[in-house]
């Protein structure tokens, strides 16, 4: 079909002139078969606008295909010129020792044929018959040689004269490949608008149909009904990891594979379909309550209609993706234990500290320990806080385990979700803006690396490349690479835009669980269960010196501006080393119990740790002075003590 970027838009110009909401005067059955109308009008100009879109890429491959051919054609072409054009003269010279050697191999030739004939009858003549035999076959090659080299001279010069012409006359072909090229430019982004506004439409049309239908109990949602259904009771036991059954029930499409045992779903055939059945049976889920009545209906009426997939749904997508976002329960309105402080930050001026709590981030007076906000709607476990640059806004990893893991950013002032970036089905632990503030950067229990960008809120980015959890994250401080720590034992760089791995540090031989660049970009320090600090090279992957005299395993460290770093670890110890000469120049004292995070604030020079029996200390870095130490639980009778 040829591109008509008006077909597009007549289209959309006929999808607009109906409204997706039915009249409020209409029944239901009249509402029903009004949107039933719609979704079918733009479901057909959808369908009519795709071989449109088609012939519009179609045209843009080409053209792009037919500039990229020219611009290796030229490349190909000067390469073979300039290659030709050096070696001729060595053929050349090759060719004209090769004649000039043809007279006397001619000679020896003749004189030994004429000498084998005069020997003919004589004692000599086998001898002389096979000289002049060698002769002859000397006289063959020479002859041979000589043409043979005389047409690599031909064929190189008709190689430099075509390269000649085609260096020459493609620059012009170039140009105007390029000029079409951007001249649908154009025309292609008006065409993609105009079919995803049909897309869009069509999309709006069937969720809107469906929404009447699923709201008046006339088809069963997957989304909503279904999925969350598989994902809390069945996903645990049949997902990619650990498919029981070889059944994998994490997606829609992989639900609809079946398994060993065969079909997971017959489509309208509850009792024929093994998820009916083995919960009805009280196989499924196997150790576990069994599935209550209700449920057990939602899902055979489901198979009944046909296992129908929502409107726009991926049906490739993760459950836990798709279902409906729920409001997380809050955190105990007063605390009757501490709970252990896993993570912490102080937002960019120090004013403020963040501490992770049960289902909270809870924010503090970094000045006196009062408590400011609490910031709720969050998974069971806090892994990871982080304050954007501007301080306005918090990025916090969660999770609950094995079921639930997420990030997501409130704003600072109010406590108010701006955005739920991801939700996977397992704990995230680390969460890292970019230098420019522009892209977040997290590490999963799935063991991958997911990079959005916070503008779109989309993912740009996914490396599995780690064999088990990935503990910490952190970014190069031009941004232009991503190092990690992880639970194989390993931490890796890797390229931020690509995803590319870049190198592989295994010298821990335990697992890692804090990584960061040092300020120069070029070296990286790691800390593991180990009970080590290692100091190694991005170019290489190479330890240049480690940082010991630790009493158990180091969970977290932070390294300052001016060079130093700050750790955490499972002997009750925070430390300040400093990383030139891999020398302690101070630890403080204090913690009862293990300390699993640190926070430093180079314009307060104040450093903050966390340990498991829910303290907190806030101490000026540069003496090791206390200033100020609390109990990390909202309620909990508590001192607070400010030093003087």
């Amino acid at each position: 079909m040829k591109f008509s970027s008006l077909a597009l838009f007549g289209l959309v110009a006929a999808a607009c002139l109906t409204s997706v909401s039915p009249a409020f005067s209409q029944t239901l059955d009249e509402t029903i078969a009004t949107l039933q109308k719609g979704a079918d009008d733009a479901g057909a100009l959808k369908v009519a606008g795709d071989p449109v879109i088609a012939a519009a890429r179609t045209n843009a491959k080409t053209l792009a295909e037919t500039l990229s051919k020219l611009k290796v054609e030229l490349t190909k072409a000067q390469n073979t010129e300039k290659d030709l054009t050096a070696k001729l003269p060595a053929f050349q010279e090759a060719a004209k020792k090769a004649v000039d050697a043809k007279p006397a191999a001619e000679l020896e030739a003749k004189t030994t044929a004429e000498a084998a004939e005069a020997a003919k009858g004589k004692d000599t003549e086998k001898a002389t018959a096979d000289a002049a035999k060698v002769s002859a076959d000397k006289l063959a090659a020479a002859v041979k040689l000589a043409e043979d080299t005389q047409k690599a001279v031909t064929d190189a010069e008709a190689a430099i004269a075509a390269a000649k012409v085609l260096i020459a006359e493609h620059p012009a072909k170039i140009t105007a490949a390029e000029q079409a090229v951007a001249a649908f430019a154009p025309e292609l982004v008006k065409a993609e608008e105009a079919f995803a506004a049909l897309s869009k439409d069509a999309v709006d049309r069937k969720v809107a149909l469906e929404t009447v239908l699923v709201d008046n109990g006339r088809l069963i949602s997957f989304r909503k009904q279904v999925a969350p259904i598989f994902a809390e009771r069945c996903t645990a036991c049949h997902n990619a990891r650990m498919a029981k059954g070889r059944l994998n029930m994490e997606s829609y499409v992989n639900l609809l594979k079946g398994g060993e045992s065969g079909d997971a779903v017959v489509l309208g055939k509850p009792g024929d379909s093994l998820v009916v059945t083995m919960i009805e049976d009280g196989s499924m889920p196997k150790d576990a309550d069994p599935v209550p009545a209700e449920q057990l209906a939602i899902i055979k009426k489901w198979v009944e209609m046909g296992a129908p997939l929502d409107a726009g749904v991926d049906a490739g997508a993760q459950l836990i993706t798709i279902i409906p976002k729920l409001t997380q329960p809050n955190p105990p309105e007063a605390y009757r234990v501490a709970m252990p402080v896993l993570a912490m930050a102080f937002n960019i001026d120090g004013s403020l500290l963040a501490t992770a709590g049960y289902r909270e981030v809870i924010l503090w007076n970094a000045a006196n320990g009062q408590l400011v906000r609490r910031i709720t709607n969050l998974t069971e476990r806090i892994h990871d806080i982080e304050f954007s640059k501007d301080g306005t806004q918090m990025a916090v990893a969660a999770g609950t385990p094995g079921q639930l893991g997420e990030v997501k950013i409130f704003n600072v002032a109010d406590g108010a979700l701006i955005a739920d970036l991801f939700t996977t089905d397992d704990e995230v632990f680390t969460v890292a803006y970019s230098p420019d503030g522009t892209k977040i950067a997290a590490g999963c229990a799935d063991r991958s690396v997911r990079v959005f960008d916070l503008a779109t809120k989309k993912r740009i980015l996914m490396v599995e490349d780690h064999a088990d959890w990935v503990m910490d994250i952190a970014w190069s401080p031009d941004g232009s690479k991503l190092a990690t720590a992880s639970r194989d034992k390993t931490s890796k760089i890797f390229d931020a835009k690509t995803g590319e791995a870049l190198g592989t540090f295994n010298g821990h031989g335990q697992p890692v669980f804090g990584v960061s660049f040092l300020a120069d970009g070029a070296s990286i320090a790691t800390s593991g269960r180990d009970a080590r600090i290692r100091i190694w090279n991005v170019a290489d992957a190479k330890q240049a010196r480690e940082l010991a005299g630790f009493g158990g395993e180091v969970f977290r460290i932070v390294i300052s501006p001016d060079g130093h770093v700050f750790s955490g670890s499972a002997d009750k110890q925070v430390r300040m080393h400093n990383l030139a000469n891999a020398q302690v120049v101070r630890a403080y004292a204090g913690h009862i119990d293990w300390v699993y995070t640190v926070a430093y604030n180079a314009a307060t020079k104040r450093l903050a740790s966390g340990s498991h029996d829910g303290e907190v200390k806030i101490w000026n870095a540069d003496d090791g002075k206390e200033i100020v130490k609390f109990i990390a639980a909202p309620g909990l009778a508590q001192p607070v003590v400010a030093m003087p």
